[in-house]
């Protein structure tokens, strides 16, 4: 990268700074304490939490925190991360498998609370303990915070919502945050401050490996089960419902029960279909399917009925869905073999598919949820190994832009990757063409560059800046430790360290597209921002039909080949 200016390097050493530290404090065999973390926090100014020095709450890295975090979080005293259960019960003796299962809203990981004030987790990366020890930290700073603003008031909603100093807007969203249990974790926050203690049990990069190892085994026994163990593969990191939705066609066999549905349980969604329908929306009628789909499959009345249908379909046609269990990767899984597809449901916007090729077709498509940072590499790595062979590798995730607009999609030709300090140059298979036209209500970028970073608060103004000033525009976090990986299938020795490599010559098909759903010089703008949540669609489909269409083409390709 261009060199930096001076203030550039302050901002990326005040990060370097606070991630040695609790790094080389996890190494302990006993519990650290939270508070002894502050100090380098607030010292790194994160773009996430930028009132933490300050007296005055943060309610935006309140929030943040609170939904990247279980809820049980509120009535626990101590977090103990780890990379199996099996190192749960050596080191600690707990059977961690036998506490309460418990989620975040939006971060999927694993978590357990064994009833009292302990909350075990397990991680798949370092890139876990990167997300998970800021996340704590910036919760008991603004936790502390809340209750030295609370201890002269009464817990009037009014009251408590002033004396915080939070928006009217930002006190609803707590609440909605907390639900049922606001009351109770505001008394809770008014009577005691917060003080989480730390451990972290293993943490080898071979347990990573055993992890990724493990959450291949019921992937493999779906491709034993198609017949397609020695299948070419193609792997695809995007979500669990884009590519199903592109290729199988299942929402539009049930077009009518759907638009019945939202018709009667979602007046601002049935709005929309009636602009479509009117031609006063510029939206897609077919992703609006998609979106009423998970409405119908998750709250109808016949749910059960629709899903058991949805299943048997979806098995037809050669799909195959892997929940993931018992490992600390939290990844799903989807396995397709082409030649079951049927070429008539698959999504128009793809274009037209030859059945006949389709057919004779021997490959697969095996779809990960996509994963957090370092575990990417661990999982591609895992693939490739296994698999008879990589005939493609597309990664297809949200990202923060610089430059762009919550919604727009950037193609990359340039990542860099803190955790290996590579710079990789690759001759993308997308470009704007392949996106543009099924992007309503964004652009596409193509010729970008970008930047993997450790985790979402590791970042602060004079960091972004750094980048920015080399070009850098997308900050995500994955690219970089799939790329690491891909380096690995073609080259005889493992990816290097700080150096600049070319990928251009990859003798397999490569992709990274990014949708943009943050933008951290313009604070609060989010995909939510934009309207209704079936929106935020618009980019995720654009580029998953640039995937599906880049596959088949491929594929149809080698049959006429062949």
């Amino acid at each position: 990268m261009e060199a930096p200016p001076t203030s550039g390097w302050s901002g990326k050493h005040a990060v370097e700074l606070y991630v040695r530290t609790y790094t080389t404090m996890l190494q302990s065999s006993g519990d650290i304490k939270i508070e002894s973390l502050v100090q380098a926090h607030l010292g790194m100014g994160s773009v996430l939490h930028p009132l933490a020095a300050q007296p005055q709450s943060d309610m935006g890295a309140l929030l943040y925190a609170v939904r990247r975090l279980p809820a049980a979080i509120s009535r626990c005293r101590r977090v103990v991360m780890g990379q199996s259960p099996q190192g749960f019960k050596a080191v600690l003796g707990a059977e961690i498998m036998g506490w309460e299962a418990v989620k975040a809203p939006a971060r999927r990981r694993r978590w357990y609370h064994d009833g009292k004030n302990t909350l075990a987790v397990l991680i798949a990366s370092t890139s876990d303990i990167d997300d998970l020890v800021p996340t704590l930290v910036a919760f008991q700073i603004e936790w502390n915070k809340l209750h030295r603003s609370l201890q002269d008031v009464g817990l009037s909603d009014e009251e408590a919502r002033q004396a915080a100093g939070a928006t009217p807007d930002d006190w609803r969203r707590l609440r909605e945050a907390w639900g049922e249990q606001f009351d109770a974790n505001l008394a809770a926050i008014k009577n005691d401050e917060c003080r989480l203690v730390l451990r972290l049990i293993g943490g080898s990069h071979l347990g990573y490996a055993r992890n990724a190892s493990r959450w291949w085994l019921p992937v493999a026994a779906a491709m034993d089960d198609l017949g397609a163990r020695d299948a070419p593969i193609y792997f695809v990191s995007s979500n669990a419902h884009s590519l199903v939705n592109v290729l199988t066609g299942v929402a539009r066999r049930i077009e009518g029960e759907i638009v019945d549905w939202i018709g009667r349980s979602d007046r601002d969604l049935d709005t929309e279909r009636r602009k479509l329908e009117a031609g006063h929306s510029r939206a897609s009628r077919q992703n609006w399917l998609y979106y009423g789909a998970r409405q119908v499959f998750d709250v109808h009345p016949e749910r059960e009925r629709l899903r058991k249908w949805r299943a048997e379909l979806e098995a037809a046609n050669g799909v195959r869905h892997i929940p993931a269990i018992g490992t600390g990767v939290d990844s799903a899984a989807q396995v397709f073999k082409l030649s079951k597809l049927d070429a008539s449901t698959i999504d128009p916007r793809v274009g037209a598919v030859d059945e006949r090729k389709l057919h004779d077709s021997d490959a697969c498509i095996i779809n990960v949820d996509y994963p957090l940072g370092e575990a990417a590499y661990h999982i591609l790595r895992q693939v490739a190994e296994q698999a008879a062979w990589v005939a493609g590798v597309y990664v297809l995730g949200k990202a923060a832009t610089l430059n762009a607009d919550v919604g727009d999609v950037m193609i990359p030709n340039a990542v860099y990757n803190e955790h290996s300090g590579n710079t990789y140059w690759l001759d993308n298979c997308f470009t704007v063409g392949d996106v543009q036209p099924n992007l309503v209500y964004g652009s596409a970028l193509d010729n970008q560059r970008a930047v993997t970073v450790r985790g979402t608060f590791l970042q602060n103004r004079d960091y972004l800046d750094f980048y920015y000033q080399g070009r850098y525009t997308v900050v995500e976090m994955e690219a970089g430790p799939y790329l690491d990986a891909c380096y690995e299938i073609g080259q005889p020795d493992r990816y290097p360290v700080g150096e600049s490599v070319n990928m251009a010559q990859a003798h397999f098909d490569l992709g990274i597209v990014h949708y943009a759903s943050d933008t951290p010089y313009t604070q609060a703008r989010t995909l939510g921002a934009r309207g209704l949540s079936y929106r935020g669609m618009d980019s995720t489909y654009a580029s998953a039909i640039a995937v599906a269409r880049r596959i088949l083409q491929r594929e149809e390709a080698l049959v006429s080949q062949r």
